[in-house]
């Protein structure tokens, strides 16, 4: 123990962070019989929390050190930008719901250390059970398509035609999701409220989902069945102590265990810097037997490259085979079909639905296809950024107000009888064809992990990372997405940014890779680093390659086998494990 310092509390395991990994091992721990406390240094998001004013947007990053509390942590670094979140829930929170698993062809064993690129020691074989237990805990549904009024949606319609045209139906499918579309046994319907048999850490009613778009920004009906609805309420009813906004500054090797230092920001007054620096408030120590690192991609491999003086014979593998999952975002604009009166705008309503409703896999080399393989899906948003979109064209909206403005006149002179001006106001708003007809695609694959991660002259993170190392693959995703956007009879945009070389990441991976010893990765197939016994990590850090697919579902289904591991060599005997509790149930 560090001098000056007094230890508080002793667990079993702590954890640190709440996203896919960390939720998963809290509760597979917790309902083991072990004593866990989770660390998550954002706040909890009931439902109706989530910011939407431009006020509350406005406060909704995260940077304790300027009085921000919220849920979007922004990195910029040389490359590319990252996006992760801050909140009891950690990713779920933001992400798109898609529970695909990665492929299993694409669980490649190329050494890099003898001029491959990414050498996976788990197959999908030894997932497949995992991938079970993950699915079934988070209540998977696919979009029903098939009902009213699902089978209406605009995007959906275009991404099957798209699909079509191309010759790819068979590679076109609606995916499994992290949503709640209707009860058990009961007709999808939107907004109707969900049976949850045990309730949920908020204590809060949570409504199905009301096909608002706002999947990435937050659901404030509490449709997706996010971390903190399923895994963390199950894990506080198993005795997991979850202990939100506090941040972990530190942690080390103390005894037999590791002793963890966090920062407690309950009490910070947000919206201006704090009186008293972060580096000179009062911190609070625990220890524990095991500590599961589960703080994501660039906070894990930060904490480890934090560390490494106190971690001796650490992996020099850390801040190695870092990718972006081979996310790029692009774009379809103005559709047009063919219609009675010749061609005519094809509606995609991109506000309309969940963020994701569909998906087309371009195969991979090993699967029949060329190259390295990739998926494009549609990539829905809140009907708020329609209103933004329309209000752009400023020249046309002044001369539209300007129409509406003197019909107003008119009529208040005398100078026109007809008293109705409905139709007046409906052309001051525009036609709304730019809106209505265009739509973003999202893309990820199977990019080169040869990225990265380490810590700059100031201390903070940075990453060397750059487009180029892998230019055929994003030359190959955006030929194919111009191709959707020519089947829809549409423009193709490319993402302003990649004509800089750089990319906006959502899916940041590797850094602390898994590996079949210390000289190929930092941490085991199980998850425990190596030389360190009792340390494990648990997020998108230890994957040593893209999965090429939406990466949730295999971070999850990781954790489930890592915790399978922590149990067994614990010192507490273990619980038979259940099955998963009763709710919510897959509805396919």
């Amino acid at each position: 123990m560090r001098p000056g310092q007094k230890r508080r509390e002793h667990f079993d395991v702590i954890i640190v962070g709440s996203g896919f990994g960390g939720s998963v091992m809290a509760w597979r721990l917790a309902e083991a019989g072990l004593r866990v406390c989770l660390l998550e240094r954002g706040k909890a998001y009931p439902p109706g929390s989530f910011p939407r004013s431009p006020y509350g947007m406005r406060h909704n990053f995260w940077d304790p050190h300027q009085g921000l509390h919220g849920l979007f942590n922004i990195w910029s670094f040389p490359g590319l930008a990252g996006v992760v979140s801050s909140g009891l829930g950690g990713g779920s929170l933001i992400y798109a719901n898609v529970l695909l698993r990665k492929d299993e062809k694409t669980f490649v064993r190329e050494s890099p250390r003898h001029g491959g690129y990414e050498y996976w020691p788990v197959t999908r074989e030894d997932l497949e059970s995992h991938y079970d237990a993950v699915e079934k805990m988070l209540g998977a549904q696919r979009y029903p398509f098939d009902q009213e009024p699902y089978r209406q949606t605009a995007k959906t319609i275009a991404m099957k035609l798209a699909a079509e045209r191309m010759g790819l139906k068979e590679d076109w499918e609606l995916p499994p999701l992290a949503v709640t579309f209707g009860n058990p046994g009961q007709r999808p319907i939107p907004g109707e409220p969900i049976h949850e048999p045990h309730g949920n850490l908020h204590g809060r009613t949570r409504l199905t989902c009301r096909l608002c778009g706002e999947c990435d920004i937050g659901c404030n009906y509490g449709s997706k069945n996010t971390l903190d609805y399923t895994y963390l309420s199950a894990a506080q009813r198993a005795g997991a102590e979850l202990r939100a906004r506090c941040e972990v500054r530190s942690f080390w090797h103390e005894h037999d265990g590791y002793a963890v230092e966090y920062l407690d920001h309950s009490q910070a007054q947000e919206g201006e810097p704090p009186q008293v620096p972060l580096s000179r408030q009062a911190v609070s120590i625990i220890t524990a037997d095991k500590l599961v690192l589960s703080a994501g991609t660039f906070g894990t491999t930060y904490l480890l490259l934090k560390s490494q003086t106190e971690l001796p014979g650490l992996s020099t593998r850390l801040g190695t085979q870092f990718s972006g999952n081979g996310d790029l975002v692009s774009f379809v604009s103005k559709c047009v079909q063919r219609g009675q009166r010749g061609y005519e705008p094809r509606l995609l309503d991109g506000g309309h639905g969940p963020v994701i409703t569909s998906s087309l896999r371009i195969r991979d080399a090993a699967q029949g296809g060329t190259g390295r393989g990739f998926y494009i899906q549609d990539a829905g948003y809140p009907e708020f950024v329609n209103w933004l979109h329309e209000g752009l064209n400023q020249a046309a909206l002044t001369h539209r107000l300007a129409r509406l403005g003197l019909r107003l006149a008119q009529g208040w002179l005398g100078l026109n009888k007809d008293t109705d001006v409905s139709a007046e106001i409906a052309d001051a708003i525009g036609d709304c064809v730019g809106s209505s007809s265009s739509l973003p695609l999202l893309a990820m694959g199977r990019d080169l992990p040869t990225g990265r991660l380490s810590l700059n002259d100031a201390g903070m993170l940075t990453v060397d990372w750059k487009m180029r190392g892998s230019s055929s693959y994003f030359q190959r995703v955006q030929r194919t997405m111009a191709r959707v956007a020519r089947v829809l009879g549409g423009r193709f945009i490319q993402n302003p940014l990649s004509y800089l070389s750089r990319i906006i990441v959502a899916h940041p991976l590797g850094g602390s890779p898994m590996g079949r010893s210390v000289a190929e990765g930092v941490v085991d197939s199980h998850g425990e680093v190596f030389n360190h016994p009792g340390l494990y990590v648990a997020d998108g850090s230890v994957l040593p390659g893209p999965t090429g697919v939406n990466p949730s579902l295999t971070i999850a289904a990781l954790a489930d086998r890592f915790a399978d591991h922590l149990i067994e060599h614990s010192r507490h005997p273990t619980r038979s494990r259940v099955s998963g509790p009763p709710e919510p149930v897959a509805v396919h």
